[in-house]
Order: C-alpha cells, then structure tokens, then sequence
C-alpha cells in the first residue's frame, strides 16, 4: 500500500506542477487602460458568426436587438436575407421575418447545422453534414447531398454561401461542395483539409475574385489556381484584398490573397479570442485582458488592458461583446 501511495502522491504532484507552470501572455509594456467599453443589458446565451441570442430569447443583429424572439426549445442557426433562422434539436426549422411580418416553417425531421436563405431557396447543412436546398413557397426539396458525416467539429459553423445560381456549402468535413440551384445538383467539391477531427469550414469569403475557405489547419485560396497553406487558426478577418489571422501560436499574420505573408508578429503564449478590421487599425482580443491596436502593415502596436469576461464573444462591425460586456474599438 505504501508503495502505490507514493506512486499516486508523485502523480498528483507532477499532476499540479504541471498545472502550475502553465504560462500566459504578459505584455513587456501596457500603454493604458482601454477607455470605450461598459456593460451591456443582457447576457449572450448563444452565439454564430450573424449575431447573438440573448438572455431573453431576443435576437441581436446588424448592431441591434431585434424585434424577434426566439422559442425556447430552439438554438440560433443564422441571419440570411432578412431572415432570422432558427431550429429545435429535432429539425423543426423556423424562419422569421426581422419585421416579425412572416413566419415560415420546416419541419426537417433531424439536427441542423446551419442553414442561409436567397429569394424562394432555403439551403440547410445538417449536424450530419448533408446538404439540401429547399422551396420556401412548396416546403419540397429541391435536392439533397450527403457527405461524411463528422465526428467532432469546431464551434464555428459557416452557413451556406450563395453565388448568382450558385450554393456554396461550407462543410462539416473540411470541403467546399458547388451545387446548382438551376440544374439541381452538384457541381463540384474542393477539398481544404482532411483532417479526421474539428475539420469543419470555420470562415469563408471572396476576396480579390478568389474563395478563400478556412479550417482548423488549413487555408484555401481557389481562383485559377487551389492554394492551401497550413496555419493553426484561431480566428480570421478580411480588409479589401488582405487576410489577417490569428494563430493557436499567438501570431498574428497578414497575408495576400494567394496567401504569400506580408507580415507577422508573434507574442509569446497568447490566446486570442477575435479579430477586428477598422478603417486604419487592426484590433485583437486576448484572452488575459489585452487589446492590441495594430497599424494595417502590423509593424506598429500598442497593447491596453481591458476586462475580458469569461463567456460567448460575438464581434459586430467595431465591437467585442463579451458574455454581459462590450468593447468598442472605434
């Protein structure tokens, strides 16, 4: 017995020595104390890249609570088109007009994703990673396509893109699926990355007439050409023609539409949280309680303290808003 004691005390001990030298970002100088942020009215409860639902079931988006409530048996999918989409863990999809003037609903029979509305055409990217598009006036599908279904995935979902007659599927399973929504089928599927865990598409956007796609572990940029390079990504932000991503490395780096880098900085042990563009700065979240202001070429900063709440952080156009508090950069 004394012997499997001692054996027990030395993990314990290397168990929490361990925990101990556990290291965190600390800036060499701290100019101040950010001054614009304050507490807001409620807390976010739930979060996507469109808004944040909050404490009273109401939805906020483009800078503002809407009118709309959400029921209590449902999560919040996304904002498309007007539309505020939400859906029970059972399929029942519902879309509700932001003027609360329409209300339609799917009854799809299992666990939803994500989901983006265009005109008549609902495009839904199931838990399971299959995707299909749907009639709002007749409810009937318009097609179905099944991919590989996950088996874990990050947090951030990116929902359905369209493009003129097409449907862009961000996937659960680290691709890009094309399908028409004239001819109704799929056009093709553009591998990111292949990852056998959190593989899912967490951004995607156009910029300089190329897709860029973003994994866990991979960026694409498709345009006459497929180019991937491999970052551990935290979080991603466009400004015109560049990308600026943070890394799990504590990097932040800009890159070029073809992903060549433009520049970096790395600070030692620090977790970012997310990312903001503004009309001549770059902002950065850090998990500690920084806010570090960059010039667009990242080869000035300044690093202020400011509270970080432990909770959902949803970023709208100027402003991190953090479990019940927000920051505001301009």
């Amino acid at each position: 017995m004394s012997k499997i004691f001692l054996v027990f005390s030395a993990l314990l001990t290397l168990f929490f020595s361990g925990c101990g030298m556990k290291k965190v970002y600390e800036p060499e100088f701290v100019k101040g104390e950010w001054e614009t942020y304050g507490s807001a009215k409620q807390n976010i409860i739930e979060t996507n890249q469109d808004g944040a639902l909050l404490e009273d079931r109401h939805v906020f988006v483009d800078g503002k609570v809407s009118n709309t409530k959400i029921d209590d048996d449902k999560y919040f999918l996304s904002y498309s088109d007007g539309w505020i989409i939400s859906a029970s863990l059972d399929g029942n999809l519902t879309l509700q007009y932001n003027t609360n003037t329409n209300v339609e609903n799917f009854d799809l029979k299992k666990s939803i994703a994500t989901a983006s509305v265009k005109d008549d055409i609902l495009a839904v990217l199931f838990a399971d990673n299959e995707m299909a598009l749907y009639s709002i006036a007749s409810k009937k599908p318009l097609l179905k396509e099944q991919g590989n279904p996950p088996i874990i995935i990050n947090s951030k979902v990116v929902k359905p893109h369209f493009m003129n007659d097409l449907v862009l599927f961000l996937t659960l399973d680290g691709k890009v699926v094309i399908v028409s929504t004239t001819q109704k089928k799929k056009l093709r599927s553009i591998i990111v990355s292949s990852e056998d865990n959190f593989n899912n598409i967490i951004y995607f956007n156009v910029v300089d007439d190329k897709l860029v796609a973003v994994s866990g572990t991979k960026i694409l940029s498709f345009g006459k050409k497929e180019i991937r390079a491999e970052y551990e990504v935290r979080d991603v932000i466009v400004d015109d023609y560049t990308i600026y991503i943070a890394t799990k490395q504590g990097e932040i780096i800009s890159l070029d539409s073809e992903l060549g880098v433009n520049a970096k900085v790395k600070f030692p042990f620090a977790h970012f949280l997310a990312l903001i563009a503004t009309e001549n700065k770059i902002y950065a979240l850090e998990k500690e309680g920084y806010l570090i202001e960059f010039s667009k070429d990242l080869l000035e900063y300044d690093v202020y303290e400011v509270d970080v709440e432990e909770g959902y952080i949803h970023v709208d156009d100027s402003t991190f808003y953090i479990a019940d508090e927000y920051i505001k950069v301009k």
